[in-house]
């Protein structure tokens, strides 16, 4: 025990840092004033997009959020995922993962016509996603960090690479771990990112099994707290209701705080990828632990990791493109 609360310490001062803002990129670097000159506004504009946009519909943080984490996870943070169906391209928004599911692409062709217009061809949609992610923690009570610019976009998308590479609602977690060490991200930054799970909505169907048949034996989840099983079967049925909304949150569903560890930590995570964190890795169940009793440690890492998943692979100087419009390529 000794040796493993060792590890742990390493694994947090390692996690807390200091970390650079200038992240080294394969054909260059990204910081946070590479707009500065360019577009000095930029920032500015994106933040007061989003923030009209969360002023009508709070749900948009989490989609946001969302859109930037499945965009990353697959070929690196190229705004690949904002790309439509054409006849070069097979859109990611049609993988599993996204597939009804993926939301807030208005609000992102609102923010790229809103940049073009005040500087033209400079700002990427994938330094837009990455920009909008972080005003969406900010706007909903969340923390805030400067955030490395300087990506491209992608000149195409992966459908396959969107089906392998995004973790499922119903992945073990072992699996979920491999697929956070694919991109290089550790059980620290698992939790932690799995901490904007605080804010927004998911599908019946995405935790249907916990409720009625969790092992292929008929039998429901009984690592999730009954009385709350009770309510979700309300309005979670054994067939139908697929599309139906639940709050992954239900204490503060639209504030962005450290209430969904202490759901855990009560049994009512509402995925099984979020109660995994708690019974099946002692790592990630001290972290839980940790993050549910010190808010401000929750926000100090998840800002951290953030930032170190928003640096996975960008296409950096002539790798990619600035697209014109974030729905498809530029064609020369």
């Amino acid at each position: 025990m000794s040796q493993f609360k060792s590890f742990l310490l390493v694994l947090f001062l390692c996690a807390f840092a200091p970390l650079c803002f200038f992240s080294r990129a394969k054909g260059g670097y990204l910081y946070p004033q590479y707009y500065d000159y360019s577009c000095p506004r930029a920032q500015e504009i994106v933040e007061s997009i989003m923030c009209d946009a969360v002023a009508r519909e709070a749900r948009i943080a989490a989609s946001i959020i969302r859109l930037h984490f499945h965009d990353c996870f697959v070929q690196g943070c190229d705004a690949s995922i904002l790309l439509d169906s054409s006849e070069s391209i097979v859109s990611e928004k049609g993988s599993n993962p996204n597939r009804n599911s993926a939301r807030g692409f208005y609000v992102l062709d609102e923010i790229k016509s809103a940049l073009e217009e005040e500087c033209p061809n400079t700002v990427s949609c994938a330094d837009i996603l990455t920009l909008a992610a972080r005003d969406s923690s900010v706007l909903t009570g969340g923390p805030s960090w400067e955030v490395p610019l300087g990506r491209k976009d992608s000149r195409g998308a992966s459908l396959s690479g969107s089906n392998n590479f995004i973790p499922a609602p119903n992945n073990t977690f072992q699996t979920i771990l491999n697929l956070f060490n694919r991109v290089g991200l550790n059980v620290v930054d698992l939790v932690a990112l799995s901490g904007s799970h605080t804010i927004g909505k998911a599908r019946c169907t995405t935790f249907r099994q916990r409720l009625y048949n969790q092992s292929g034996n008929g039998q429901p989840d009984y690592s999730l707290d009954q009385s709350y099983a009770a309510k979700l079967r309300t309005r979670c049925p054994r067939s139908g209701g697929d599309q139906n909304l639940f709050f992954l949150d239900f204490v503060s569903p639209t504030k962005f705080d450290n209430s969904y560890f202490k759901n855990i930590l009560a049994s009512k995570g509402l995925l099984n990828s979020d109660q995994v964190l708690l019974t099946k890795s002692e790592a990630s169940m001290e972290l839980v632990k940790e993050f549910a009793e010190n808010n401000d440690i929750f926000f100090q890492q998840f800002a951290q990791s953030m930032i170190k998943m928003g640096n996975i692979s960008p296409l950096t100087d002539s790798r990619g493109e600035i697209r014109k419009n974030c729905r498809k390529i530029n064609y020369r």
